[in-house]
């Protein structure tokens, strides 16, 4: 690896320890639509008056409501009927990851390419988990989703110093950067925003395909939709040997079952990506 890489490495390193790298802050209304999920005595109705105030993510928890994760027997046609359906848990859950989406631009059409497709990937996974978690475990499917979304947050920070800094770097290398130092930044990014333990350690453990754990967690559900996300494309994670993710013994997945072929799971999958888009 060239010494610029090293340089760029060096210097977001540095920036982190001395709390001088600008970590990207949880949008408004993620913050508050978490508050009141978390506080004792609010209620529906307390979610519904924040998340109204923002159209375009209304628009999306309805359409969520309505897509066939959820069947219910009548039409979704308000937020206060998508929250009621949905629960406190569940609506804050998606509003935080879906408010996320806003970051993923930039002003710089290379940076902003990479954003988008960090995004596009993230949803993808984030869509995979959620029907995992929803098949195969007692994880949460909202957390589950949110563990999707966010375990390639660490990425944020690094595009958006090479933009500030007009940093000329080669697509491969600026890839080398990334795939090294993305996941300590998530993993610094999620304890900055207070996110669960379960959820912080997914950017560093979604990789570690050696991991062994009691029991299935939000970093397993990552890690194999992950590897289901890239079997047969060019990405070096098409290379790992399944009969060797111990994760797939733990969510109870035979790591044969080519799930692309079971017809359920794939309605369910293709859903559950629409969901986030």
């Amino acid at each position: 690896m060239s010494n610029f890489v090293d340089t760029i490495r060096n210097d977001i390193l540095t920036a982190i320890e001395s709390d001088k790298l600008i970590l990207p802050t949880l949008p408004e209304v993620a913050l508050q639509v978490r508050d009141i999920a978390e506080a004792e005595d609010s209620s529906i109705m307390d979610l519904v008056r924040v998340i109204s105030n923002d159209t375009a993510l209304s628009a999306r928890l309805i359409r969520v409501c309505n897509s066939p994760l959820f069947r219910g027997s009548r039409a979704i046609e308000n937020l206060n009927m998508a929250v009621s359906r949905l629960g406190m848990a569940y609506t804050s859950n998606l509003a935080m990851g879906l408010a996320m989406e806003q970051m993923f631009q930039a002003t710089t059409d290379m940076i902003d390419k990479r954003l988008r497709a960090t995004w596009q990937t993230s949803t993808e996974v984030a869509g995979l988990c959620h029907v995992l978690a929803q098949q195969y475990t007692r994880l949460k499917p909202d957390q589950a989703t949110l563990a999707g979304l966010v375990h390639l947050i660490g990425v944020l920070p690094i595009l958006r110093y090479v933009e500030d800094r007009d940093v000329q770097v080669s697509s491969v290398m600026l890839d080398n950067v990334i795939d090294e130092i993305h996941p300590r930044i998530g993993a610094t990014i999620l304890r900055r925003w207070e996110f669960p333990e379960e959820l912080q350690v997914v950017p560093l453990e979604y990789q570690n395909y050696k991991r062994q754990v009691a029991s299935a967690d939000y970093a397993d559900l990552v890690m194999v939709a992950n590897l289901q996300l890239r079997a047969g494309t060019q990405h070096p994670a098409s290379e790992v040997d399944w009969s060797t993710v111990s994760a797939f013994d733990r969510l109870g997945l035979d790591p044969n079952l080519d799930i692309s072929q079971e017809e359920d799971l794939n309605a369910q999958m293709d859903a559950a990506m629409a969901l986030l888009k």
